[in-house]
């Protein structure tokens, strides 16, 4: 990796922990019906970077069709639509809000997922990391989009901490007795037993073959 790449990739990883924190903040302290005016600015600024790494990206690299696609799709989720929308006068309601807020969110763990694969060598290693790292973003992702359309609605929901309970029972398919009431939880608990039910076969798979090659090393 040359020393050049690695400066706009950890911006984009302190951006992104940047628009993590500050929407758990939001979530977990925010009134639930609009967004505070603070968290609208965090998200612009982390948008811009987001936005000129997209620019830069093209600048740096030539390669094939696919990854100037995947860039596009990237600056796609990266334009601060909430702000736009605000700009306008036009303020969508929370339900809304949400899953818009959630795109520079989702290019944020892109960001993050990036670094993270940094420190792995092993290709095979670097598949598991990226699954890994993607049902933890996910699952504590669902758990506030959970917590923030079901707290003071749900009469099971007592604070933050069920809300992650919730997610991660769903997402290892065991479940929990907190049942959701709103359309946007009932969707999330369809879909985090399919994530992790994507998911564990992989791990599974993944340490028998480390098992298997070990053993293989020991053999020899």
């Amino acid at each position: 990796m040359k020393s050049d790449n690695k400066l706009p990739r950890i911006i984009n990883l302190l951006a992104g922990l940047a628009l993590l924190i500050g929407v758990s903040v939001e979530v977990l302290t925010g009134n639930h019906l609009t967004y505070s005016e603070w968290y609208l600015w965090l998200q612009l600024a982390v948008c811009v970077i987001f936005i000129f790494d997209f620019a830069s990206a093209l600048t740096r690299r030539h390669a094939d069709g696919r990854y100037y696609i995947l860039n596009i799709l990237l600056l796609i989720i990266s334009i601060p639509y909430l702000n736009i929308l605000h700009w306008i006068g036009f303020v969508p309601m929370r339900s809304t809000a949400v899953i818009i807020a959630a795109l520079p969110l989702v290019r944020s763990f892109v960001a993050m997922g990036v670094v993270v694969q940094w420190f792995i060598d092993s290709g095979v290693k670097r598949l598991f990391a990226a699954y890994l790292f993607t049902v933890v973003c996910f699952t504590y992702l669902a758990a506030l989009i959970f917590y923030d359309y079901e707290v003071g609605i749900n009469h099971h929901l007592h604070g933050f901490g069920n809300a992650l309970w919730w997610a991660w029972m769903g997402v290892t398919t065991v479940g929990a007795a907190i049942f959701p009431v709103t359309a946007v939880g009932k969707v999330l608990a369809v879909l985090l037993p399919a994530l992790g039910m994507m998911f564990f076969p992989i791990f599974t798979i993944y340490v028998t073959n480390l098992y298997d090659s070990r053993r293989e090393k020991r053999g020899k």
